[in-house]
């Protein structure tokens, strides 16, 4: 498998209530079996997820954090971890100042997995092709320095791929390995999209087909309390 890494070029600004089908649509090559990967940013701000701060009170969005969480796990100075009502443990409930006007923050989506969906069909009432999409996010992670792109929202692309019952390189059947190929294709088409780049949307291509089926991040990829040793 070849996986290729395409940046999609010359997306205008977007606002609230704009179509991010019809622009990706309008600017990106696709083809059948691609995976457009967009950032969460965009999504909220289609979506009209934001929410006026204080730009003279660099902690005047935290009131905002508190809000969006349905449960706060620890605090340490400025840094609150959170959960969020998706089922997100990350910091200050997803509450972003970055790559937004000055004097606003923006939040989630309210259901990343349906937004994923939204674009997802309209891509592919325009385009006809049979496509993935993954709505991706910025998450630091448990006992590692450095942040990475995850999927908060799918569609058309798998979150997890099982690989339990089959062998390793020596034949070994394997017993618990389930590999989240949504965050690593999230992480990958980071690559090409870059923090400040003023790129929000990449495709992925390449994915194996039987890959590109219904999901959901959150049935699939959210770990439940359950099965959670630390929390």
């Amino acid at each position: 498998m070849t996986i290729t890494l395409i940046p999609v070029h010359g997306l205008p600004e977007v606002h609230p209530g704009d179509d991010l089908a019809e622009m990706i649509a309008g600017h990106a090559a696709l083809e059948d079996g691609d995976v457009v990967v967009v950032t969460q940013k965009v999504v909220s701000k289609a979506e009209n997820r934001l929410v006026e701060v204080d730009p003279a009170d660099p902690l005047s969005h935290k009131a905002h954090v508190e809000a969006e969480a349905v449960r706060v796990l620890r605090r340490r100075g400025d840094l609150v971890m959170t959960e969020t009502r998706h089922g997100f443990v990350c910091a200050n409930a997803g509450v972003d100042l970055s790559n937004v006007a000055r004097g606003w923050a923006a939040l989630l989506p309210v259901d990343p997995d349906r937004s994923a969906r939204w674009i997802r069909d309209g891509l592919r009432a325009r385009t006809g092709l049979t496509l993935g999409v993954i709505v991706s996010d910025t998450f630091g992670r448990t006992w590692r320095r450095g942040v990475t792109d995850v999927a908060i929202g799918t569609a058309g692309i798998a979150g997890i791929v099982d690989l339990r019952g089959t062998t390793d390189a020596l034949g070994r059947e394997l017993a618990v390995t389930e590999v989240c190929v949504a965050d690593e294709l999230a992480a990958a088409a980071e690559l090409v999209m870059g923090k400040a780049s003023g790129i929000p949307v990449a495709l992925v291509r390449g994915v194996e087909r039987q890959w590109l089926r219904e999901s959901s991040v959150r049935a699939e990829i959210v770990r439940p309390p359950h099965e959670d040793l630390f929390r």
